[in-house]
């Protein structure tokens, strides 16, 4: 491993992290943990982290990584369903939010931090540093030598080896049960259809509490072999890509979404040469460059035009993104808009799509080199098995599926089969190729009902995927389901149309301001009604166009529950929230007045009010497409 520190990266060895790991296993074993118990981690990305998890399962015992930027009280749940004694705090702020909930979570009796800055005159029972830890373990191991690698052979592939909270949208969350085997057989599944090797460096930089990021930099790790760096800060991680470079990287697709739009950002900011130069090449890149990246020949002309673009276009780009070196990326988590997918793909980045979740260890799809396609999240890889239901919910049968929701066999019953399959409560098909595509939760998925459109198909996600896309556009919320219309409410993109404001010596006082500014919505209207078009000629969702939009006084916050703390949209939440909006947008007001009560990052509440404008857009005529 690699962790950057004070602008430094510091290597860490595989011997080094193994010495370390037997002296915080035996320091915790010593601390009282045992096998079968519960150990939360709480941080972000470090090797300490890394080590904390690795000497857990080395005991037997069962890490559970927790969101670092989750509220206090949100760990209160997980921690006392699983009666978890131990925990693992990165720093003073996770030491203080577990101290605040302590009270409510009586068992949790020791508390290690690893970084001691502001910790020094705290006086708590059972809060020590990892450092004390450590040596105690090194005593231990001083006299019982063999201890560890005795702990290590009694444990089972099929032992559970770490439990993950899912986010919660509908209720509590469920803790994912895993065993060794299912991470593993899915990391080394992943690992042999891209083929990587001991070799690939990998940027760790998203939550370890999502199940991606520690597929990505711990199951395979582990599998693989090879690197993984951890960035100094969240706020260096861009900084730190390009100084890594990774061969092997992994982002949901708001991080490829936020990375074009710095792109673009700048581009609007540089000379009129540069800006004719970027736009004529890629145009070139978006008609000849996805055909290149699938291994199709090009005429000697495109080919010619192509390189040049590499040499002034491309390259540099790809060098400022950071990925100069990669030869994987993939995204998941959510839709990645078709645009967006051969933008990366147009300039020589082989980004793919995979489907998983928390339940399936994350592979259950890949798509494989020149069968990348934005439309479909690949094809069945080893040992896994798809079958579609009646009602079109896809059907996993894998090696990587979760042993159990804990502590509720109800809810695991609903979701596993007698017979060992998996329900996804995700919509789809596999195309004549072989290839899954997924429209929308099953749950989601409607119809419309009334007006011109009845009976006509209506995916949330979908419609909210195609306006996200815009740079200007952060986030969607859309409504229809049983409804005569579509409707949406917008997140506009405060970095993106700030310097498009600025560009206009257009003044505001802020994102309420800027949000609400008449310009604003006719840049807003401009992009629904280009998803308008492209839907029209949508056999199945030409009926889901937008008719009426507003754009909201403040961002989406996951510490407001608007969003999960993956970002995903809460969807029914945000609907109680927001229901004068909502009322409004279908009643054909104008505009709707709304306060709305937010927290701070410093904990204090407060509140934003504005009177939103409501505008009508364009909708278009379904286009009958030739066969």
């Amino acid at each position: 491993m690699r962790e950057k520190e004070y602008g430094i990266w510091q290597a860490l060895s595989w011997a080094e992290l193994a010495a370390l790991v037997e002296q915080l296993a035996c320091g915790l074993h010593q601390a009282g943990l045992r096998r079968g118990e519960h150990m939360v981690v709480v941080g972000a990305n470090r090797p300490r982290l890394y080590a904390t998890m690795l000497a857990v399962q080395s005991l037997g015992a069962i890490p559970i990584p927790l969101y670092q930027d989750a509220a206090a009280l949100e760990c209160v749940f997980p921690i006392n369903n699983a009666d978890v004694r131990f925990a693992f705090a990165e720093d003073q702020e996770q030491v203080d939010k577990l101290l605040e909930i302590r009270a409510q979570c009586p068992q949790l009796s020791n508390i290690y931090f690893d970084d001691s800055r502001g910790l020094r005159n705290y006086d708590e029972p059972g809060l020590a540093s990892v450092d004390e830890l450590l040596a105690a373990g090194k005593a231990f191991t001083a006299l019982h030598a063999d201890f560890l690698t005795t702990a290590v052979n009694q444990l089972k592939p099929d032992d559970v080896a770490a439990m993950f909270f899912t986010s919660g949208t509908t209720g509590n969350p469920k803790g994912v049960v895993h065993t060794h085997n299912s991470l593993l057989d899915r990391a080394k599944a992943g690992a042999d259809f891209d083929k990587l090797t001991h070799k690939e460096e990998v940027l760790a930089y998203l939550p370890p509490a999502w199940i991606g990021q520690n597929i990505f930099s711990y199951a395979q790790w582990l599998a693989c072999g090879y690197v993984v760096n951890c960035p100094e800060s969240a706020a260096t991680v861009t900084i730190d890509l390009k100084e890594v470079g990774p061969t092997y990287y992994f982002a949901p697709p708001r991080v490829f979404e936020g990375l074009l739009t710095s792109v673009m950002i700048r581009m609007e900011d540089a000379g009129a040469i540069k800006r004719r130069m970027f736009h004529y090449f890629m145009a070139v890149a978006q008609r000849v460059g996805p055909a290149k990246m699938d291994g199709k020949s090009l005429s000697w002309v495109d080919g010619l035009l192509y390189a040049l673009g590499n040499v002034f276009v491309y390259g540099p780009l790809r060098n400022n993104l950071g990925m100069s070196r990669v030869r994987v990326a993939y995204t998941a988590g959510e839709a990645i808009g078709p645009d967006l997918f051969t933008f990366y793909r147009s300039i020589g980045i082989n980004l793919k799509q995979l489907y998983g979740s928390t339940e399936t260890a994350v592979f259950v799809c890949l798509q494989p080199d020149h069968e990348a396609r934005a439309d479909t999240v690949g094809i069945p890889i080893a040992g896994v098995e798809i079958k579609v239901a009646d009602n079109g919910e896809i059907l996993v049968k894998s090696p990587g599926l979760l042993k159990e929701y804990f502590k509720n066999p109800a809810a695991t019953a609903e979701v596993l089969t007698a017979d060992g399959w998996y329900h996804t409560s995700d919509a789809g098909f596999l195309d004549a190729h072989g290839h899954l595509k997924i429209i929308d939760r099953v749950k989601d998925v409607g119809r419309i009902k009334g007006g011109a459109n009845d009976g006509a198909m209506f995916a949330p996600k979908y419609v909210e995927n195609k306006l996200k896309f815009f740079p200007h556009i952060k986030e969607v919320v859309a409504y229809g389901d049983g409804r005569e219309k579509v409707c949406v409410m917008v997140n506009i993109d405060f970095d993106a149309v700030g310097n498009w404001a600025e560009r206009r010596n257009l003044p505001y006082a802020g994102y309420t301001d800027l949000a609400q500014k008449p310009e604003v919505y006719q840049l807003i209207k401009e992009c629904v009604e280009k998803v308008n078009a492209d839907l029209s000629v949508d056999a199945l969702l030409a009926g889901s166009q937008i008719s009426r939009f507003l754009v909201l006084h403040k961002e989406l916050d996951a510490d407001d529950g608007e969003l999960t703390r993956t970002n995903k949209v809460r969807r029914g939440f945000i609907g109680e929230k927001y229901q004068p909006l909502i009322d409004a947008l279908y009643s054909g007001k104008t505009a709707q007045f709304i306060e709305t009560i937010v927290k701070f990052e410093d904990g204090r509440s407060g509140s934003v009010s504005a009177t939103l404008k409501i505008s009508d857009s364009r909708t278009f005529a379904p286009v009958k497409v030739a066969a």
